[in-house]
């Protein structure tokens, strides 16, 4: 068995754009990774790839495997795409906060969802109670293969070996990269090839509210991927220079943005990566070019992110661009 050719070849090499309305008047140059341009729709195909085809490499997947994976929605459809493509069966372990849109995908794929209906009952947290029912699968299924991308240092490695070498070939050593965080494995393998480098870029962890990760206390998140109920085996203290957390209003904030001055249609953690660059416009020097991973495209947040009714029920706030606009915030849209 191989993985190459088809859509596999299609994985990686996604745009990477000047965000030249949205920061028109900054000081600084900020550069959008348009990761939902994969074929899948996010920067989860990078991984599911390269966990897959490493997998099958070491001969650990082969004909008749089954891959099983824990998932918020984006690596699900990943996997699920180039199982579909290979013909192998995939199990994806899923909680209530995955969205429908996610779902459906997944399932047009030909996955096989597991839902994870009750939290954990020591943290009340859902994902414990997935990665146990992960378990528990791979125990039950014969030919059971688990991607793991919480622990899989291959995670790590597409990200190192692709979208931070991607960026570096197009800008350089640039002096600030935003990133999501959830399982760690972009923002690890991107710091990962810059140390290797001796860059001086600052890397900045972008977490959410209620996120465990980077010292934070759990709480109520209502857009999967990014965050965490528990910090993954790919996760150390060290992998930023900075960590600044978002709150769903400045995620809703920072995607309405992107649409208004960019007309990029993103999803939730692009907004959280717009936030943190506004909230640290001010200290960043003037000249520097900076990257920014957006992670994912809109379409599957139209009932949450782009849902005014339920921006105003969920979050008690008004749906619309940010409040402070970009003029106040480095930006100075049109």
């Amino acid at each position: 068995m191989r993985l190459e050719g088809g859509i596999a070849d299609a994985i990686g090499r996604t745009p990477l754009v000047r965000l030249g309305r949205l920061y028109r008047d900054a000081p600084f140059e900020v550069h959008g990774k348009l990761e939902w341009m994969n074929p899948g729709g996010s920067a989860k195909d990078r991984p599911a790839l390269y966990m897959l085809r490493e997998a099958i490499r070491r001969g650990e997947v082969g004909e008749g495997s089954v891959i099983v994976e824990s998932s918020s929605g984006n690596l699900g459809i990943s996997i699920a795409q180039l199982c579909a493509y290979m013909g192998l069966r995939f199990v994806c372990v899923v909680d209530p906060r995955t969205t429908q849109r996610h779902l459906q995908i997944i399932r047009s794929f030909g996955g096989d969802i597991e839902l994870v209906a009750t939290p954990d009952a020591e943290t009340g947290e859902y994902l414990p109670a997935r990665i146990r029912r992960v378990r528990e699968l791979v125990r039950e299924i014969p030919g059971a293969y688990w991607t793991n991308q919480y622990g899989n240092p291959d995670n790590a490695l597409a990200h190192a070996e692709t979208t931070m070498r991607e960026i570096g070939e197009r800008l350089g050593a640039v002096d600030y990269l935003f990133c999501g965080v959830s399982s760690c494995g972009t923002i690890r393998g991107c710091r990962d090839y810059v140390r290797d480098r001796g860059w001086t870029t600052k890397i900045v962890a972008v977490d959410a509210e209620g996120s465990a990760l980077f010292g934070g206390s759990q709480g109520r998140r209502r857009f999967p991927g990014l965050g965490a109920a528990q910090v993954p085996d790919l996760h150390e203290l060290a992998l930023a220079d900075f960590a600044l957390r978002v709150s769903d209003a400045d995620c809703v904030r920072g995607c309405r943005d992107l649409v208004r001055y960019e007309a990029i249609l993103a999803g939730a953690s692009s907004g959280g990566v717009v936030a943190a660059i506004r909230r640290m416009s001010g200290d960043i020097p003037a000249g520097s070019v900076c990257a920014a991973i957006l992670p994912d495209r809109g379409e599957r947040y139209m009932d949450t992110v782009y849902d005014d009714e339920w921006v105003r029920r969920e979050l008690g706030a008004e749906a619309g661009p940010s409040a402070t606009g970009a003029e106040e915030n480095g930006g100075g849209g049109p």
